[in-house]
């Protein structure tokens, strides 16, 4: 069937493509396009990292789909000292992308995981180009990669090649419970404690995806969906149709960063790959899959070529926050995910950009039910806020209600104003759009 699909990276997009020529939908299109960035793109997402996505069947309504890790049982808070770490073993949780991909397969897909990942695997074992944000993404890191023997191994070669992660691909591809609790998870937690992390073998066996009911929105025709704590799902649909999205971003941003932590710690309510894939039944996907900052935690296991994500530099240290360290507990997510239905269709739509992900979404969301070309939707100018600074792409004009932030313009198109993906189904027309800010392409399969 056809399926439309938007990746930041070609080589997903053509392993999208050879899952769809097999007869797969957009469940098989999204899965085989992420398990290829996990290869070609690991300064933004790997096996190691994190996973949140919301899913529409054709049998049954949006779901949101967490497969966000926990801090380990034995994690030593007093020992952290003053602040959260940002990099090291300490600011590894236990990696969920491996449970995220066997929960969207299990929804929807239908072709086998181990099919999916060939492409991946291939790529893995093969070598590839590096890519240009890969590149640039090395040059910035120099010095962490160079401190890291499993990193200088592999990032510092002509060719993108990874012999170990093929192999680990492979494992996972025949048994995805193997990354949990079998050789590759074992090995992988060697690796970690050798390095001084807390994490257990028991850690590993523990974590588990979620597969629930997602956040809504209703305006107009369209429903908005997103993912619930401890993502920040509840931010963009707090922004999303908003006339004054400034103003309304600021104080989004302070009471997410007051309040946001892990449900199931009885707390309320980077760098990162989105996919999005829509098919002509109503399939669609939108999944994001992170290591946070450039390169994770800046440590690249060797035995298995996982890249290992950083996400529990997100933790509070502050016993009184919501989103504070604690045996077992999910750091606050910046992973924003949505999805629109309507009467005639579906909307897939997700972005890189760390924190600024609620604002960068919210921004394009606006127009992503009418806009005739999706590509020239996503290319468009857009602002981010940093903290105190709002910063603008050429063509941005100064909004009014700057007050108390300093206002900066880039010089060109931004990194961090985001790499969108967007997917649609509109009226039975398929269309997609890839973000121009990272090297990726959207395409109509068949």
């Amino acid at each position: 069937m056809p399926v439309a699909v938007a990746a930041p990276h070609p080589a997903a997009v053509e392993a999208a493509r050879t899952a769809v020529a097999a007869g797969g939908n957009a469940f098989d299109a999204a899965l085989a396009a992420a398990g290829a960035l996990a290869v070609v793109y690991p300064h933004q997402c790997s096996a190691g990292g994190d996973l949140v996505a919301m899913v529409r069947s054709d049998h049954f309504p949006v779901r949101a789909v967490l497969s966000i890790g926990a801090a380990a049982l034995a994690v030593d808070v007093a020992g952290l000292g003053a602040e959260m770490p940002w990099n090291g073993p300490q600011t590894v949780t236990v990696p969920g992308v491996v449970a995220g991909w066997a929960a969207v397969h299990g929804l929807g897909a239908r072709l086998p995981l181990d099919e999916l990942l060939a492409p991946a695997i291939r790529l893995a074992a093969d070598g590839v180009e590096f890519a240009p944000g890969l590149r640039a993404a090395i040059a910035r890191g120099r010095n962490r990669i160079q401190a890291d023997p499993g990193l200088a191994a592999v990032m510092l070669r002509p060719t993108l090649v990874q012999p170990s992660l093929a192999a680990t691909l492979t494992a996972i591809g025949k048994d995805w419970q193997n990354f949990y609790t079998g050789d590759v998870g074992s090995r992988l937690v060697l690796g970690l404690r050798s390095l001084g992390s807390p994490l257990s073998t028991g850690d590993f066996a523990a974590h588990v995806a979620e597969v629930g009911e997602p956040l809504r929105k209703v305006i107009g025709e369209a429903t908005w969906h997103a993912a619930p704590p401890p993502t920040q799902g509840a931010t963009f649909l707090e922004l999303v149709g908003s006339p004054t999205l400034l103003a309304d971003s600021r104080r989004a941003q302070t009471e997410r960063d007051a309040s946001l932590g892990d449900p199931r710690s009885r707390t309320p309510g980077g760098d990162t790959v989105a996919v999005t894939a829509v098919d002509s039944d109503g399939n669609a996907v939108t999944l994001i899959q992170s290591v946070f900052e450039s390169f994770g935690s800046g440590i690249l296991e060797p035995s298995t070529g996982i890249v290992l994500h950083n996400r529990g530099a997100s933790f509070r240290l502050d016993p009184a926050h919501p989103g504070h360290i604690a045996p077992g507990a999910r750091p606050p997510h910046t992973l924003c995910p949505t999805m629109a239905t309507t009467p005639d269709g579906v909307i897939a739509l997700g972005c890189q950009g760390g924190r600024s992900q609620p604002w960068i979404l919210a921004q394009v969301a606006a127009d992503a039910l009418t806009a005739a070309d999706p590509g020239a939707l996503v290319a468009r100018p857009r602002w981010i806020i940093r903290g105190d600074e709002l910063v603008l792409e050429p063509g941005v004009p100064t909004p009014s209600d700057t007050d108390g932030l300093t206002v900066s313009t880039t010089a060109g198109p931004h990194d961090g104003a985001g790499h969108v993906q967007l997917s649609r189904l509109r009226s039975g027309t398929l269309d997609a759009g890839s973000d121009p800010r990272a090297d990726g392409s959207a395409a109509l399969l068949t």
